[in-house]
């Protein structure tokens, strides 16, 4: 379909206004509803009706979305099939603010209070979804919206997500062949297999290095070598992500431990990683501020 063919109409009852973002498999309208008030409306692409895997993953994102109820993850109103064609939708909560990809892009490095919020808000949003036996698979700024006002954090997307006790003939993705965003998987998630939750605690990681940074733990330029560095290099300590960037033993200590190759050097559990970062963030931002206070008291005496 093209770009704009449901913006003015009105799909399951609800009034589409405009297209907030597309994919590949799916576009996302800005709708309201009588009864819903104002929601993000996902429709799957109508090439893709016929497409049992697409339709799985996109009844599965709902199924998921409903089984995971936290502060931090956008809340999951209803799922159907409407309209010509039969239209599979998905309606979500309109969560304030933007992608934190973008926010991120524009303002990186951001200030360590700043990514210490971040980093527990979606810790805890992570930690909610493995509670309830679900490892997202995708976690990325992108996957995230953020409401610099309010400082709030909202998962999106669990489109990929697959629960810890999933079968293999229940599988959606062959042996082999790994879901995820490149830049952002673990390194076991590679070999298509099944991966635990420890793979979103090296995930989480990954965005909080380049939220402090605005740099990428491994700079590979294809994707070719990106998979090889990721299986084959150290990731790129994060002192020496930027010239101009030190941070404290503790915030790095931190960040690589969350980056190790094998999942069993990692933290036990995501929340556990996002506590430790917030400490030794909070805790360096601390000692920044009181040697910069020191500092500009020796050089302003006379």
């Amino acid at each position: 379909m093209s770009r704009d063919t449901l913006v003015g109409t009105t799909l399951a009852g609800y009034s589409i206004k405009d297209m907030v973002g597309e994919g590949g498999t799916s576009a996302v309208y800005r709708a309201d509803h009588p009864q819903h008030g104002v929601v993000a409306l996902k429709v799957l692409r109508e090439k893709l009706r016929q497409d049992r895997t697409a339709v799985a993953r996109f009844l599965r994102e709902a199924k998921f979305g409903t089984r995971v109820e936290h502060p931090n993850v956008v809340r999951t109103i209803e799922t159907g099939e409407s309209g010509p064609g039969g239209l599979h939708y998905l309606a979500i909560e309109w969560a304030a603010g933007e992608i934190l990809e973008r926010y991120a892009k524009r303002n990186a490095p951001l200030p360590r209070e700043e990514v210490a919020r971040i980093v527990i808000q979606i810790g805890d949003a992570v930690q909610a979804a493995h509670s309830a036996g679900i490892v997202h698979r995708d976690l990325k700024p992108d996957n995230v919206m953020y409401d610099p006002e309010s400082h709030q954090v909202k998962l999106l997307d669990f489109g990929i997500a697959a629960a810890t006790d999933t079968a293999p003939d229940e599988r959606l993705t062959r042996a082999g062949f790994f879901v995820g965003t490149l830049m952002y998987v673990a390194p076991e998630a590679l070999s298509g297999e099944l991966v635990t939750p420890a793979a979103d605690q090296y995930s989480l990681a990954t965005i909080a290095y380049f939220l402090l940074t605005g740099s990428l733990p491994y700079l590979a330029k294809t994707p070719r070598e990106m998979f090889t560095q990721l299986l084959s290099q150290p990731p790129i300590p994060l002192n020496r992500a930027r010239p101009n960037l030190v941070f404290g033993p503790q915030v790095e200590a931190v960040i690589m431990r969350g980056l190790a190759k094998q999942p069993t050097d990692r933290y036990p559990d995501v929340i556990s990683f996002a506590t430790d970062l917030r400490k030794a963030l909070l805790s360096a931002s601390v000692e920044d501020t009181g040697f910069l206070a020191k500092m500009k008291g020796l050089f302003g005496k006379k």
